[in-house]
């Protein structure tokens, strides 16, 4: 893969864009497009997004994660990277902390509701401990602020905020419309959630003491 088109792949994973992309060229190069970098500032961009935990995909990498809560567990792994509480966003980390709190040698071994439960518990509890998130946050408002992406964009934001480093001064669903062009929320898909929480992440993941 090219520096340019590891660039863009690695600007999607983390959830960069607009504004805060051409910030980070600027940080890094002192040029604001990929057009007017050379191939050694083009590198150094690709270096500045691994620092920031961008993961290429390399060939003979591990498939995805299998089994029937793999998914679930995944997403609650990357929501403690992006809080800034897991150190190791790899697979391997999260097949540990499993087996740590089920005995359970894999993902892809739970098979029962109560055994998934022990870990993905286990992980929430660790997120509302370490990094604030609220899991009971708007269970009784709209559908899209019942989204476990929701309430840990929130948390993501109330650090940046008690840290004094916001993106932009404002509310919350201000800078999500203003900077990611999400312009209604009731629509916001999970997936939409998680490219705000892999943005808010590279700037949490710079505060003192966060995982980086």
């Amino acid at each position: 893969m090219t520096a340019h088109a590891a660039i863009h792949v690695g600007l999607k994973q983390l959830g960069i864009e607009g504004d805060d992309k051409r910030d980070l060229y600027r940080r890094v190069t002192g040029e604001a497009t990929l057009t007017d970098m050379s191939p050694k500032q083009q590198r150094a961009v690709v270096d500045e997004l691994r620092r920031l935990g961008f993961k290429p995909a390399l060939k003979g990498a591990r498939k995805q994660l299998q089994g029937r809560f793999a998914k679930k567990l995944q997403a609650l792994w990357i929501a403690g990277w992006n809080l800034g509480i897991v150190r190791n966003r790899d697979d391997e980390a999260l097949i540990a902390f499993v087996k740590r709190q089920t005995g359970i040698d894999h993902v892809r071994f739970l098979h029962y509701p109560e055994d998934a439960r022990k870990a993905i518990d286990a992980l929430k509890s660790w997120l509302a401990r370490e990094a604030g998130v609220d899991w009971s946050l708007g269970n009784h408002l709209a559908d899209w602020q019942r989204q476990p992406g929701f309430k840990v964009a929130v948390a993501q934001w109330q650090m940046l905020d008690a840290a004094l480093a916001l993106p932009r001064p404002g509310v919350f669903t201000a800078y999500l419309r203003e900077a990611h062009g999400f312009r209604s929320f009731e629509a916001m898909t999970a997936r939409d959630w998680q490219k705000a929480m892999n943005a808010l992440g590279v700037l949490v993941r710079t505060l003192p003491g966060k995982a980086g």
